[in-house]
């Protein structure tokens, strides 16, 4: 292995592999991946990024053809949530150096396409990589990661390209990786280790005698690690880029609560005193509803949308199938649907937090999660009342 200041040359066997390390939203990364390409010329040049995230950026106007209604009836407005959360920090950060995210990764594959190179996406699906983190972490780590997710939507950190630089260095990538490693393991292994392991054995099998990778920095040291390394056995592959199935406690957990609600007021019934049931109904209602209304107010829900959280939520509380968000969202859609200049503008919008109030597809993510903390938190407001039934 021979290292200079822009990449890091790697041989095996007769496969000449050129990595750099890039900042995604560093010009300096874009100027080094394009000279470097017409400078080498390589056969092949391989980028982390997944299909999905890849016509992402050649399409900036994808948001128009999303159809919110399909998304919520499929459950997976958690999905966007986060996927908008992620975008509009690493965004915000690309303001502060006037970069795009994920220039470097674009120019690549623009400048390979130039030259007649072969163009492959080495990433794993950006999905699979969420639900893997989502179904193989426990409970405190996921309250852990929705934290980080919901603070990144109001931090301000100041980079520029001299801290970008500094962000760049191994040493103090692996030192940050090391410490994110104590924090949260499960975690790291998922969104670092596994796509190391991913990105690396794609890069080993890019067709081509010279190959070039363009990666984020933080995964450069793990590439290089399994590169030269033992050969990655397609059976990996196979492991980390399956989505786990629920377990059966998971499974087990969202009908828990209900089953709880309804054994206290069978117990009232039979073992309290009755004259108490009409007003652990009345408490019931009132905290789920109540709680789940104020949460879509704070969301500049729609009035319909308000009085729709107040209804559903006592009912949805009850049934782990449909959460009060997916109600609430689905009439946010419907009657204060996005505009065009909502679906043109996301990307921009969300870089302040003004802006998720402005805009309309934002709004209605903001109205599936606060209806739902809210409604989350007035059923144990409840329960608290309820235990008095027996």
């Amino acid at each position: 292995m021979s290292v200079n200041n822009d990449y890091t040359h790697i041989q095996i066997d007769d496969k000449e592999i050129i990595l750099i390390g890039t900042a995604h939203i560093s010009q300096e990364s874009v100027n080094t991946v394009v000279a470097t390409i017409d400078t080498i010329l390589p056969d092949c040049v391989c980028v982390e990024l997944d299909h999905q995230r890849y016509q992402a950026l050649l399409n900036q106007k994808g948001w128009e053809s999303l159809d919110l209604k399909e998304v919520i009836k499929k459950k997976q407005l958690p999905f966007l949530l986060a996927n908008l959360a992620l975008s509009s920090y690493q965004k915000r950060m690309g303001l502060q150096t006037g970069v795009k995210p994920g220039a470097e990764l674009a120019a690549a594959a623009q400048a390979a396409e130039e030259h007649g190179m072969k163009v492959e996406l080495v990433d794993r699906n950006i999905r699979t990589t969420l639900l893997r983190v989502w179904r193989k972490t426990g409970l405190w780590n996921k309250m852990k990661v929705m934290a980080a997710l919901f603070g990144s939507l109001f931090e301000k950190q100041e980079l520029d390209e001299a801290e970008l630089a500094k962000l760049r260095e191994s040493d103090t990538l692996s030192s940050m990786l090391e410490e994110m490693g104590k924090l949260l393991p499960s975690v790291k292994q998922i969104l670092v280790d596994e796509r190391d392991v991913h990105m690396a054995y794609y890069i080993r099998n890019a067709p081509g005698e010279k190959v070039l990778a363009v990666v984020g920095a933080a995964h450069l040291p793990g590439i290089i690690r399994h590169l030269q390394g033992e050969e990655i056995a397609p059976e990996t592959i196979s492991e980390i880029t399956t989505i786990p199935p629920k377990t059966a406690f998971s499974k087990a957990v969202p009908w828990l609560l209900p089953s709880i609600v309804i054994a206290l007021f069978v117990g009232g019934f039979f073992f309290g005193n009755r004259d108490q049931l009409a007003d652990a109904a009345t408490a019931w209602v009132l905290a789920n509803g109540v709680l789940s209304a104020i949460g879509t107010l704070l969301a500049w829900g729609h009035p319909a949308t308000i009085i729709t959280a107040f209804v559903a939520a006592p009912l949805t509380s009850l049934n782990p199938t449909i959460g009060a968000g997916f109600v609430t969202g689905l009439v946010q859609a419907l009657v204060a649907p996005p505009t065009v200049r909502d679906m043109e503008h996301v990307g921009d919008d969300l870089v302040t937090v003004k802006g998720w109030w402005h805009n309309r597809l934002a709004r209605v993510l903001l109205v599936f999660l606060f209806s739902s903390i809210g409604s989350a938190i007035g059923t144990f407001v409840a329960l608290g009342w309820l235990k008095e039934l027996i």
